[in-house]
């Protein structure tokens, strides 16, 4: 079975249930649509299981690659060298993006960061390397295209691999759920929760115009969901401080 979840965010108790209701063997395969670190308690647990996992495909959120950006940073000795080339020269560059990771909810990225062995720390940097930007795929003769956010401006289904990181995960991008951007591929994306789509889909995954959204906010007491591609069933764990 071909399975998709989205923006877990240190959620990996409830990633782990997730795993455990769909009965994840090693015959299925887990897309894992972005925002696996931030906010929530346990990012680094979800990491370390999701990258020895040959069956789970990580795709690039915007909260990993800033994470892949300062925990790489982290990671480097700070030479005169060092710092004016990633920090222009000057430490308090990396302490205001430092505050300004926090302030989104790194706090508990690099809490967890900093409890690894330098092993460890150096094998999740390399995994956070590998994410994809988009994967497309089909499933029982249906086409899916599966993304963190969406589409860069001008995407088209033959000139994806034309655009780079920021143009996937940048903020200028911002989903129509009215709007129809392939005839022959489905859109799966995370990103935005859905209740914020429409406050009737309060935790549920959201459908509309060949568009799928399933970030269904389980860090911020929503739910984690998946769907199964292969049978169209959606699964749900309640998420984080949900009553």
């Amino acid at each position: 079975m071909t399975y998709v979840t989205s923006d877990i965010h240190g959620c990996y108790e409830q990633y782990l249930k997730m795993l455990d209701k769909i009965d994840f063997s090693d015959d299925d395969v887990l897309y894992v649509l972005g925002d696996v670190v931030d906010r929530g308690p346990k990012p680094m647990e979800a990491l370390m299981d999701m990258s020895v996992r040959a069956n789970v495909i990580p795709i690039l959120g915007n909260h990993d690659y800033i994470a892949y950006k300062m925990l790489g940073q982290l990671l480097m000795e700070l030479t005169e060298e060092n710092l004016k080339k990633h920090f222009g020269g000057d430490i308090e560059n990396f302490y205001h993006d430092m505050v300004s990771w926090e302030n989104i909810g790194g706090n508990t990225t690099v809490q967890g960061f900093g409890k690894l062995s330098m092993d460890e720390r150096e094998g999740i940097v390399e995994y956070l390397s590998e994410f994809s930007l988009y994967e497309t795929i089909t499933v029982n003769s249906q086409n899916y295209m599966l993304s963190h956010i969406g589409l860069p401006d001008g995407a088209t289904s033959d000139n994806l691999d034309s655009f780079d990181a920021y143009d996937f995960i940048g903020p200028d991008i911002h989903m129509d759920y009215d709007k129809v951007y392939f005839k022959d591929f489905t859109l799966v994306t995370g990103h935005f929760p859905t209740l914020g789509i429409d406050e009737s889909y309060r935790g549920k995954v959201y459908r509309r115009h060949n568009n799928i959204a399933i970030d269904t906010g389980a860090v911020f007491g929503g739910t984690l969901c998946c769907v199964c591609l292969d049978t169209d069933e959606e699964f749900y764990v309640a998420g984080e401080n949900s009553e």
